[in-house]
């Protein structure tokens, strides 16, 4: 049976954790405040739960769930090769507004979608949160509301979109706290060798540079990269030019028909080609799905 329970009234709260608590255990799904929007949870280390999650939502395996932590000492025992960088900036912005996604610990028995590796964490600043956290350990946590609708930012707007496929639902008011602007989750791909922003959010690039000056932000590509992409283009621009040219000049009177322009007949160097340029585009893509709806 479907209960909504008011966490700002003491009493209510103890037993509303305690019920979620066994919803999670029962494989069943709850809706729980964070510090960004509400969220619809369940068991991380459970496909069935899981796969709940993803229906009540109407979302598909391919957008898999970032996963709430309780506390940051679990990011070792779910995440494996984390970085010095991600480390210090999960240690700077935990609880809060960042996500890290990195490489899943590959002994782990859970399937939260098609992942290709990878996992999305976080801890959050809420203190409801924290507490059902603290109770059921880790779990796959979404935001609460139907695919395609808008995140809801209390619990009784969660039920009006997600109705009786959730368990429980803890009241906890406002979400954010009324007066605060609703930002989602910094998301930060941490998997590779340079960590890079792959959706802005709560916590700012001026901000992970503070820790981490290296961090890429939304779009940008390391020097090392865009200088061979710019490389590459130049070759590209030349191998165009030569085809072009010796095909006008084959065959007509006084070109010879043996070279082309640009190529020097006594073994110099083609010149460089002008005008080459890169433009920046977006970094690469996250292996994960990077759930732009997340808590």
């Amino acid at each position: 049976m479907t209960t909504t329970y008011d966490c700002t009234i003491d009493d209510e709260r103890a037993r509303g954790l305690e019920h979620a608590q066994r919803a999670i255990s029962e494989k069943k799904c709850v809706v729980l405040p964070t510090d960004t929007v509400y969220g619809i949870g369940a068991d991380a280390f459970s496909p069935q739960a899981v796969t709940m999650l993803l229906v009540s939502k109407g979302r598909s395996r391919t957008m898999p769930p970032p996963v709430l932590i309780p506390r940051i000492n679990a990011l070792d025992g779910l995440a494996t090769e984390v970085s010095a960088d991600a480390r210090k900036l999960a240690e700077a912005f935990w609880p809060g507004g960042l996500t890290l996604i990195l490489h899943a610990q590959p002994s782990l028995d859970w399937d939260l979608g098609e992942t290709k590796g990878t996992v999305a964490l976080r801890m959050p600043a809420d203190e409801v949160a924290l507490e059902l956290l603290t109770l059921t350990g880790p779990l796959a946590v979404s935001s609460a509301n139907r695919t395609g609708h808008a995140p809801a930012q209390t619990a009784a707007a969660a039920r009006e979109q997600l109705a009786d496929s959730v368990e429980v639902y803890l009241e906890g008011g406002q979400r954010p706290v009324e007066g605060e602007a609703g930002v989602p989750s910094t998301i930060v791909d941490a998997t590779g060798p340079i960590l890079r922003v792959v959706r802005n959010g709560a916590v700012s690039l001026d901000q992970l540079r503070g820790h981490v000056p290296g961090v890429l932000g939304l779009g940008e590509i390391p020097m090392a990269e865009e200088e061979a992409a710019a490389e590459q283009l130049g070759g590209e621009q030349i191998g165009a030019e030569q085809i072009g040219a010796g095909q006008t000049g084959a065959g007509q009177p006084g070109t010879g028909g043996s070279s082309a322009a640009g190529v020097q007949d006594d073994g110099g160097a083609a010149p460089e080609a002008p005008g080459s340029s890169v433009v920046t585009g977006p970094a690469t893509e996250s292996a994960t799905p990077a759930g732009n709806q997340q808590p």
